[in-house]
């Protein structure tokens, strides 16, 4: 579910529709949790799935540590990729704000960790990456654990409407991961091995 202060916007003729804030969002803020009524498919299952279907499929969902394809109920799925993110995914099947979202912004993520299966050609935001790889998370999951240890307190710290979502077992482990930061779960636990090559992030 994606956060109860948020809505579907045009963004522009390149990016289409996307999600943005209808009130501030503060940094540390849980932006997305998976819930049971997201739909998730089997590699088998999608096999089988009517052709149109399929393509739909594959434009709005993201691929699991599992494999399995995930589509967001809700306007989750209108998510668009950043390489400057607002929103960072955590190995805790949940995404949370690195930075504070003014209303009007965009919630975006780093489709790096979302298990893409061939590069994805983005718009240019003047930084050094300029396409998604499938094997991003595997580059950059160091840069990336360091991210979200850096943010990991402020959650605690936030006021959180999507909490109720979160299974306690979850919820204990991430809180105890914040008060002992060597022990919070890798994003590279997110990853769908998939016999992709590894490239040089050099």
């Amino acid at each position: 579910m994606i956060h109860p202060d948020t809505e579907i916007r045009f963004i522009s003729p390149e990016k289409g529709y996307g999600v943005v804030a209808t009130k501030l969002i503060p940094r540390g803020t849980i932006t997305w949790v998976q819930d049971d009524l997201d739909q998730i498919f089997s590699r088998d299952q999608v096999t089988k799935l009517n052709p149109f279907i399929k393509k739909y499929l594959e434009t709005y969902s993201f691929t699991n540590k599992h494999g399995d394809m995930v589509l967001c109920w809700d306007n989750g799925k209108f998510v668009n990729h950043s390489f400057k993110p607002s929103c960072f995914s955590t190995p805790y099947d949940f995404e949370i704000a690195i930075r504070d979202i003014y209303p009007g912004e965009e919630l975006t993520d780093d489709y790096g960790y979302l298990n893409v299966e061939k590069p994805f050609y983005v718009i240019d935001e003047g930084t050094e990456r300029k396409t998604v790889y499938p094997d991003d998370i595997l580059n950059f999951h160091e840069e990336w654990d360091n991210l979200i240890k850096e943010n990991a307190p402020k959650v605690l710290e936030t006021i959180q409407p999507l909490i109720e979502l979160i299974p306690a077992k979850t919820w204990n482990e991430f809180i105890h991961a914040v008060h002992n930061p060597s022990q919070m779960k890798s994003i590279l636990e997110c990853h769908y091995q998939h016999g992709i090559h590894v490239k040089n992030a050099s």
